[in-house]
């Protein structure tokens, strides 16, 4: 590689250190489903505090809620897919643990592309006569300049960082997402100042050489800050094809939601091999794929 080649290429916890307390983090994935885990768990270690989080979440949610790492999270939903509701962000949020601003999928999706679009908002009808607005008195309701109809102004939300796992990437930042839930990473990395992504694997920029492929790289690599090859780095959340939810740790985690979550960062956050603590890398390559 000469030196006037771009090579993006970072360790986890080098891209950690990027993140400032205080800052705004959006987390990539949706629920149970190819949430950087591996960064997640590396926060958790780290002395990180006072974060604005906002996810379509997960267990990411529910990790840095335990680990105290949340002032204020922005969300449209916590769950694990399987388990329907993330028992560490319940245990959390019922305590009044950090803020909160919960809103419906599409508004949060819409604040994320305003972010996007440097827009101070976009209008919706999502909102309307729930108790959305009533929860969230910052959000404005205004009226259309063409008629006398109303919409709610879902504000943009900005972030500092976005982090997001992807299938396979290259040391320029391009990135591919195989499986069926791409859902809007994209939009993280575009309402972000810096996106960082882990990978299963990096590549060679010719891998990118593929009609399907091409399809499925929605993430702009100028968008892309940073990479780094993380193998199962989505674990216990799937990466379709390669593997899917793990069920049984899952439930192994939310059992740990009341008592025991610092035996879980002993286990299975500050051990230093976590594959081998989950089961190997035979048994995540087995996990089942979710059903859709």
């Amino acid at each position: 590689m000469s030196s006037f080649e771009i090579n993006k290429c970072m360790t986890p916890k080098q891209i950690v250190s990027q993140i400032e307390d205080g800052m705004t983090i959006g987390i990539g994935g949706w629920g149970a489903r190819r949430k950087p885990m591996h960064l997640i768990r590396e926060i958790v270690k780290s002395n990180l505090k006072d974060l604005t989080i906002v996810s379509y979440g997960g267990c990411d949610v529910g990790m840095l809620a335990s680990a105290r790492k949340i002032k204020k999270l922005i969300f449209g939903f916590v769950s694990l897919d399987v388990i329907p509701l993330e028992a560490h962000f319940r245990r959390a949020r019922s305590a009044g643990e950090f803020e909160v601003m919960e809103v419906d999928e599409g508004m949060f999706q819409l604040g994320l592309k305003a972010a996007a679009a440097r827009l101070d908002f976009l209008p919706c009808i999502a909102g309307l006569g729930t108790d959305v607005l009533k929860h969230n008195p910052e959000i404005k309701v205004i009226q259309s300049p063409y008629s006398s109809d109303n919409y709610v102004a879902m504000p943009a939300i900005k972030l500092d960082v976005a982090l997001c796992h992807v299938t396979e990437a290259d040391n320029l930042g391009n990135s591919f997402i195989s499986g069926p839930d791409v859902f809007f990473d994209e939009w993280f990395c575009r309402a972000a100042d810096k996106s960082y992504l882990t990978a299963e694997k990096i590549v060679p920029t010719s891998s990118f050489n593929d009609d399907y492929k091409i399809m499925r790289m929605p993430i702009e690599r100028s968008l892309v800050a940073g990479v780094s090859e993380v193998p199962f780095g989505a674990h216990p959340t799937s990466n379709g094809p390669d593997y899917g939810i793990d069920v049984d740790h899952l439930k192994l985690y939310s059992s740990r939601a009341k008592e025991g979550w610092s035996q879980y960062v002993e286990e299975f956050i500050n051990c230093e091999d976590y594959i081998g603590s989950v089961g190997g890398v035979e048994k995540i390559s087995q996990l089942p794929l979710p059903v859709f």
